[in-house]
């Protein structure tokens, strides 16, 4: 008989929390006013804990979340059992610490970046590293055709730190299947990729059942629309909210575990900012358990065009 597809685990995102502002709805309410780094690093180290008791083992940053590497380094040192690490290059936080700037993060896929930013991630997260991603690898982006850099990527492979990417955008199952394509010296460069998928915007689905079917470990992002698929986003009077008061959960949850139950998905992340979100969120886990991974909650909500769901993404303040 074949292997049953193991289930997929809930992990944790530390994208809205390692920095003042993110594109979160409702964010103002969920951090407190004093968001100095020592705030931020007290509420990452809580969320940390609050995952630990909750069996979460699988930890998301990046070089772009303001100080998120920093905080987890420093959770880390301590922490019993360690999770799986995972963190990205490819952006550079350039928010300076406020709110009110035009500009938070800046996209930069040349060698040197790599470079440096490898450098930084590693002198933070040490020995935990054990998946280094390139940040929004979209069709743009000059590491397709850079052989040198590819290869250098490789060696740090060849050192034990597997490597990924992650995608963004309208035309993310193109650059799933693209960059799980690219090889260095005939083996695949990457084995693992992180993409938005929601009950919105589920237009990677596809690609990303590829992805897996090829070995790959597949995490999802975004799996509630940047708080859109929420109590706090979603009309009181939708199929989605009812569906969720008939369950006892939020429409949080209920939207995770869309994606828990998906036969491709390895790991969801939880972006949640509050211990009381993320044990919302986990009660996704429950829900795809008890029905298996055939449930879904794709009948509650009806996707958007992905063009249209992305320009909406992109007009998401920065709270």
């Amino acid at each position: 008989m074949p292997t049953p597809t193991p289930p997929a685990r809930l992990g944790l995102g530390l994208a809205a929390v390692g920095r003042p502002a993110y594109l979160t709805l409702g964010r103002d309410v969920d951090l407190p006013g004093d968001r100095s780094p020592a705030a931020l690093q007290a509420r990452t180290h809580e969320l940390l804990d609050a995952a630990t008791a909750l069996g979460i083992e699988y930890v998301d940053t990046a070089r772009s979340y303001g100080r998120a590497e920093e905080f987890l380094g420093s959770w880390l040192r301590t922490a019993e059992p360690v999770p799986f690490v995972a963190s990205k290059w490819g952006y550079r936080y350039v928010g300076g610490w406020r709110q009110d700037v035009d500009v938070h993060e800046v996209k930069d896929h040349g060698e040197a970046a790599y470079e440096s930013q490898l450098a930084e991630s590693t002198a933070l997260l040490g020995p935990w590293l054990r998946l280094y991603q390139v940040h929004s690898l979209t069709a743009d982006s000059p590491l397709w055709e850079d052989r040198p850099l590819q290869h250098r990527m490789a060696r740090l492979r060849a050192e034990g730190i597997e490597l990924g990417f992650s995608t963004s955008g309208p035309a993310q199952a193109e650059a799933v299947r693209r960059g799980l394509a690219l090889t260095v010296d005939g083996a695949p460069l990457f084995t693992s990729v992180q993409s938005t998928w929601n009950l919105l915007e589920p237009s990677a689905g596809a690609a990303l059942a590829e992805a897996a079917a090829a070995g790959a470990r597949v995490v999802v992002k975004e799996g509630v629309a940047n708080g859109r698929l929420t109590d706090r986003g979603t009309p009181a009077d939708s199929a989605l909210a009812g569906a969720a008061r008939e369950r006892g959960v939020g429409v949080d949850a209920l939207a995770l575990a869309g994606a828990l139950a998906q036969p491709w998905c390895t790991v969801v992340l939880s972006g949640a900012v509050t211990v009381a979100q993320l044990e919302s969120n986990a009660a996704a886990r429950d829900l795809v358990a008890g029905a298996g991974r055939e449930w879904a909650a794709e009948e509650w909500v009806r996707p958007e065009d992905p063009a249209a769901y992305w320009s909406a993404r992109s007009r998401l303040g920065w709270g």
